[in-house]
């Protein structure tokens, strides 16, 4: 597998290119807002972290040649329907409302909602207990979604355009609580950053809203794509390339069927 770099919206990407690859580029659209460990740039720009991994793998597995293309978080779907990137691999969770839009591959990793707060507060992951506290969520994401459902009314809710905004507020005691996925907020958590908070619990779930795991996004008819995905998606899970991923990042397994 070879790397190169090219400069996109501003930042480093870059491209992967399997042995037998394509002659097309499949532009595979990530959150150009960092989001560790699954996906930041490092001190030269170039993106890094567990997803970045997994594109990588998923797209020589599948013998497609992708380019990692930062997009607004926000505007992500907007930008693969309207043909700028091909496939979204952004901790996209697979729900309802979005496959109304767009289609999904088979998941590729599957973690739940947390509620993460200061170590001191007795918080637990429920309407009670939230009642007359302040959640922190951010825009445009299931965790939004989740707690406008669950939890708005008696819940005061502030929305972010960054989870990173939402963990600074929650440090410098802005927010009470934030609600975000579990694996993420465990690397906060650990960090230098996050050690005054820790994870409370997981939400109840709900399918409808939080979905079915994460999946790569397609456009809706672009079969061909999606079965391409599919393909390397079953192929690192089956060799063994998808643990071995994530053995350098977490650990426990963060695919469950």
């Amino acid at each position: 597998m070879k790397i190169k770099h090219i400069l996109t919206a501003g930042l480093t990407a870059l491209t992967v290119a399997a042995g037998a690859a394509t002659a097309d580029e499949v532009k595979i659209g990530i959150a150009a807002e960092p989001y560790p460990p699954f996906a930041a740039p490092d001190a030269a720009g170039n993106w890094v972290g567990w997803e970045i991994e997994i594109i990588g793998a998923v797209c020589a597995a599948a013998k497609l040649e992708c380019v990692i293309t930062p997009v607004a978080w926000d505007g992500i779907i907007p930008s693969l329907t309207g043909q700028q990137i091909d496939a979204i691999m952004a901790s996209m969770s697979i729900t309802e409302e979005r496959m109304q839009t767009i289609d999904f591959t088979n998941p590729y990793y599957n973690t739940p909602a947390v509620i993460v707060a200061d170590k001191s507060m007795d918080i637990a992951a429920t309407p009670e207990s939230l009642a007359g506290k302040i959640l922190g969520v951010q825009a445009s994401t299931t965790h939004q979604a989740y707690a406008q459902a669950h939890f708005e009314g008696d819940t005061e809710l502030r929305i972010y355009q960054t989870q990173d905004e939402a963990n600074q507020d929650l440090v410098a005691g802005r927010i009470d609580a934030t609600q975000a996925d579990s694996i993420a907020m465990a690397d906060f958590v650990n960090s230098d950053g996050g050690g005054c908070c820790e994870i409370k619990g997981a939400v109840a779930n709900d399918e409808a809203i939080l979905g079915k795991g994460v999946g790569a996004g397609v456009r809706k008819g672009d079969d061909a794509l999606r079965e391409a995905l599919n393909a390397g998606i079953a192929a690192v899970l089956a060799d063994g390339t998808h643990e071995a991923i994530t053995a350098r990042y977490f650990t426990t397994s963060i695919y469950s069927e």
